[in-house]
């Protein structure tokens, strides 16, 4: 999640990713091997039940988790930023009725007001502060009683913890805790376990998340196929009332 991150500019509303954006099918291979044991969405049922409810994921990407909200769900809505990414989220779920996928921006969602039961942003919400402008339009979107989940990177978890602040030397866990926890979210810690099918698909997902020194690095200390990879599920309810 961190290749190239500090160069990142804003292009019409919306940071570009430095892995999707640039390889989807290494980012296909890197999803397939994400959480391969369901413990990130064995948590998001307990703390954001989507059965028979309406769901947004914002920054969907090529759509790889809109199926599985949708087999539980009422409706699901993609919103992703990048036209080529809407293409291939639409075509992965074609003909699949409860599904919509939308061109937009996680500061500038394009839902009216209290239309979604559950607003799911996963790995794109790393930095804090950064991420206030899109954390006010997921509650503006969500009804009474619904829940905004963010999932993010638990870097404090090695070993892709260790390398994920090796690449970031200013990033603070801590600080992006204080942050959420300031914001009015609870935090749930998941330890998930990632699985390749061969050496040359962890390298090269490897070679999306981190510079080329520390993605050696990672290669090197990583003897099997599979890795230890902490998250942080955020969640934060919206009021169901009047608040004095």
């Amino acid at each position: 999640m961190s290749r190239g991150r500090s160069d990142r500019v804003r292009a019409r509303g919306a940071i570009p990713s430095p892995n999707i954006w640039h390889w989807p099918d290494v980012y296909e291979t890197e999803n397939r091997a994400q959480d391969v044991d369901g413990d990130v969405f064995g948590v998001l049922a307990e703390v954001a039940d989507w059965r028979g409810r309406d769901v947004l994921d914002v920054g969907c990407g090529a759509g790889f988790h809109l199926p599985r909200f949708a087999a539980a769900a009422r409706t699901v809505v993609g919103v992703e930023p990048h036209p080529p990414l809407v293409v291939a989220a639409r075509d992965r779920v074609a003909g699949q009725s409860s599904i919509r996928v939308l061109h937009g921006t996680a500061e500038s969602l394009p839902l009216p007001d209290s239309s979604v039961d559950v607003v799911h942003a996963r790995t794109a919400y790393f930095f804090g502060s950064g991420c206030g402008p899109g954390i006010l339009e997921a509650m503006r979107v969500l009804r009474p009683g619904g829940v905004l989940a963010v999932v993010d990177l638990d870097a404090t978890v090695a070993a892709y913890g260790a390398w994920m602040c090796a690449d970031l030397p200013h990033y603070d866990p801590a600080a992006v805790e204080a942050f959420f926890d300031v914001q009015g979210f609870t935090m749930r810690k998941v330890r998930t376990r990632w699985q390749f099918d061969d050496r040359a698909a962890l390298r090269a997902v490897l070679g999306i998340e981190f510079s080329e020194r520390i993605a050696a690095r990672a290669f090197a200390e990583t003897p099997g196929l599979s890795l230890d990879v902490g998250y942080r599920v955020h969640t934060r309810t919206a009021p169901t009332g009047l608040v004095h």
